[in-house]
């Protein structure tokens, strides 16, 4: 007699194989939402589980542009950032977060080239921050996300055992609405958990609020816990470092979009490979749900780096380097009466440099890390331009993105100078011999002609040695 799941024996049916059967045909009899969520690295609270799962399965019974269920990662990131306290900010913090704000461009006017920005600072809650930045994380992890998707649909087709085979049939657009929705899931608990950290709108190194300047009280007062300095310092510190970021990206409008641009470089090229889903279904018991988990945290889905993807991520790594090592360096000048920078300084480098779990958490979902490895390299170099050329010629360097300097630089920043100087003269022989092709290039058959003619012996005297 069959078993309730089909089964012709006693032989315990893989777990994943049932979970996946039972989502994909509606049947949730039985379905323990929790071993997916294990497997997927979510949380395993009953309510929540029950409000994503039927969200998932509406999403998968309409179609629409995108794999990824965007609204179901922003309502994961709201439970995420509401996960622990996220107290209402007071009227007193915004006073304090906007005034350390004012102050921090004061500061700021007197050590770099680029003017004020005349945004006005806003205190925000971890819910108002995840609000106000999930747009940018849309548009930053989309490219990963939709090949990833692309990809999982691809590998989790060809994997799926012979018996669901028939079932599955034309479900393809199903499947990647899955693991679209377990993106989803995984991407708004990321970034749900990455609001109990920030402390700003631009700490991962790009605007994730465009056009704002903001500051998280109760992540600033996490932040300052145990190192013995007055909040307010703290506040006001981390304060200039906003107030610079939002300059920089101000002032250079395409810097944004070129950081963004990488990403979607490296993204393209995402592909998994299929053998090491395949090895890793060999490795599952289907007696052991907890092997599913290990499976899956064992790195099954996890893309592999193409040597294109690589050059991508050494891009990404230099314009953030680049970047937070500016920001470094400009408040470090103008910071220096406030008695407690340099130690904050020294903080927040290796806070930067090293990411918390939540930021890691976010680098192992989509393969990114928003690290600036070589942020110190930056600011040595960011600083010796300043002393050689000064504030306006530093500044100047951010005027095209040809001018950044290079993985090179960063290794020698001393000689900067002197290898842009040799790129830019070898650039300028490059335009002078187009412009010289554009406007005399038609001049150059007839003097082949006259030399042609030479060799054949028919040119005259004066074709020969110098003009009269």
């Amino acid at each position: 007699m069959s078993s309730q799941h089909g089964n012709d024996d006693d032989t315990p049916q893989d777990p994943l194989t049932e979970m996946l059967s039972k989502l994909l045909g509606g049947n949730l009899e039985g379905f323990d939402p929790a071993e997916l969520a294990r497997a997927a690295g979510m949380p395993s609270d009953p309510n929540t589980l029950a409000m994503m799962f039927q969200q998932v399965q509406a999403m998968m019974a309409s179609s629409g542009d995108s794999p990824v269920n965007w609204q179901l990662a922003h309502e994961s990131a709201r439970r995420g950032a509401a996960a622990g306290t996220d107290p209402s900010v007071s009227a007193a913090q915004r006073r304090d977060v906007e005034e350390a704000l004012r102050v921090a461009e004061l500061w700021l006017d007197p050590v770099t080239d680029f003017p004020g920005t005349g945004l006005t600072g806003r205190a925000w809650s971890r819910a108002e921050w995840v609000e106000a930045t999930m747009d940018t994380w849309k548009q930053m992890t989309e490219p990963v996300a939709n090949s990833i998707a692309a990809a999982l649909t691809q590998a989790m087709t060809e994997q799926l055992p012979a018996e669901m085979a028939g079932m599955v049939g034309g479900a393809g657009s199903m499947i990647r609405n899955l693991g679209g929705a377990l993106f989803g899931m995984q991407l708004g608990h990321a970034v749900g958990e990455l609001s109990g950290d920030v402390v700003s709108a631009s700490e991962v190194g790009i605007p994730l609020a465009e056009g704002t300047m903001a500051l998280l009280p109760a992540n600033i007062a996490a932040f300052g816990e145990g190192l013995d300095i007055d909040e307010s310092q703290v506040r006001l510190y981390l304060a200039v470092r906003e107030a610079a970021h939002a300059r920089l990206f101000v002032h250079v409008p395409w810097l944004r979009s070129h950081v963004l641009g990488i990403i979607g470089s490296y993204a393209r090229g995402i592909h998994i490979d299929t053998s090491r889903i395949e090895e890793a279904a060999r490795q599952i018991d289907p007696s052991n749900p907890e092997s599913v988990q290990e499976a899956l945290s064992g790195g099954m889905f996890t893309p592999e780096r193409t040597p294109a993807q690589e050059a991508a991520l050494a891009r990404l790594e230099t314009a953030l380097a680049l970047i937070e090592g500016w920001v470094d360096e400009a408040t470090a000048a103008a910071t220096t009466n406030l008695p407690a920078a340099e130690a904050l300084r020294e903080v927040v480098r290796r806070r930067r440099a090293t990411g918390g779990p939540a930021e890691q958490a976010f680098a192992s979902l989509v393969g990114l890390e928003l690290r600036p490895r070589r942020l110190r390299d930056a600011a040595a170099l960011w600083a010796a331009l300043a002393q050689e050329r000064g504030t306006e010629g530093r500044d100047a360097v951010w005027s095209h993105p040809d001018l950044l300097p290079t993985p090179e630089d960063l290794d020698h920043p001393g000689e900067f100078t002197a290898r842009s100087q040799q790129r830019a003269a070898a650039d300028a022989d490059v335009d002078a011999a187009l412009e010289k092709l554009l406007a005399g290039g038609f001049d150059e058959t007839p003097d082949q002609d006259a030399t042609d003619r030479d060799a054949d012996g028919e040119g005259g005297p004066e074709d020969h040695g110098p003009r009269g």
